[in-house]
């Protein structure tokens, strides 16, 4: 696998993997990620993402010449990364006012609006990284067959909660936003909270798992944080 650092900006590098398959790209961008300190060297966020990382600096500390050192020693060590992936399990009531593109997306797709929900919660969707709006957990796409257009006009805002799919991935919104997504269920849980040191519980690498519920069984949920599977609930 290749390297590539780049400047970004006053204040940060772009680091990007290519060369293996994109599972193992976003394994190294991951690794290398996990070799920085926050805090230490100048060094002030690490966002990874697919294939690429950003690193953002302070720069009355450090330089671009300086970052991209621990650029190259990160990559040449990357970590190894432990840890067994949790799972969340998320309720989503699927289409009507909760999900307005479902009966599109199953014309496009050729299929019935049942066939669309068991193909979307059939299996686990990997969480690849964080997305926007405000830490959305950004995951892979079920097997739909094809991937899934995004809408020709975006909507000017998605509730928090929405779950959407667009292309070959799959989303669920962590705050109210606009979106051209394909939007085809809602979940009552609450994925994020920004007054929080830790915004949110999930990280790459954990699996969500989504299960249909009756409309009428949201205020059983609403309110409720998302946790992974086996923690107690509150909220």
């Amino acid at each position: 696998m290749k390297t590539y650092v780049a400047d970004c900006g006053d204040a940060a590098v772009r680091v990007s993997i290519s060369g293996g398959t994109a599972e193992q790209n976003w394994n190294t961008v991951r690794s290398i990620a996990a070799r920085f300190d926050l805090g230490a060297d100048g060094i002030v966020s690490v966002i990874p993402t697919y294939d690429a990382l950003l690193v953002e600096f302070d720069n009355l500390l450090t330089d671009h010449d300086a970052v991209r050192a621990l650029v190259s020693d990160a990559a040449a060590a990357p970590e190894r990364l432990w840890g067994t992936p949790r799972t969340f399990e998320i309720p989503v009531v699927y289409g009507g006012e909760y999900g307005p593109d479902l009966g599109e997306t199953a014309q496009f797709l050729g299929v019935t609006g049942a066939e669309v929900v068991r193909l979307h919660s059939a299996s686990p969707l990997v969480m690849r990284c964080y997305g926007s709006p405000g830490g959305a957990p950004m995951l892979d796409g079920p097997a739909f067959g094809l991937p899934i257009p995004r809408r020709s006009s975006p909507r000017p805002r998605v509730a928090a909660g929405s779950v959407a799919v667009a292309g070959r991935q799959a989303v669920v919104s962590a705050r109210p936003a606009p979106g051209g997504w394909a939007v085809i269920g809602r979940t009552p849980l609450t994925l994020v909270d920004p007054t929080s040191d830790q915004i949110s519980e999930y990280r790459p690498g954990d699996l969500f798992v989504f299960r249909a519920i009756d409309a009428d069984r949201w205020d059983e949920f609403d309110g409720r944080s998302l946790l992974p599977v086996g923690s107690e609930p509150h909220g």
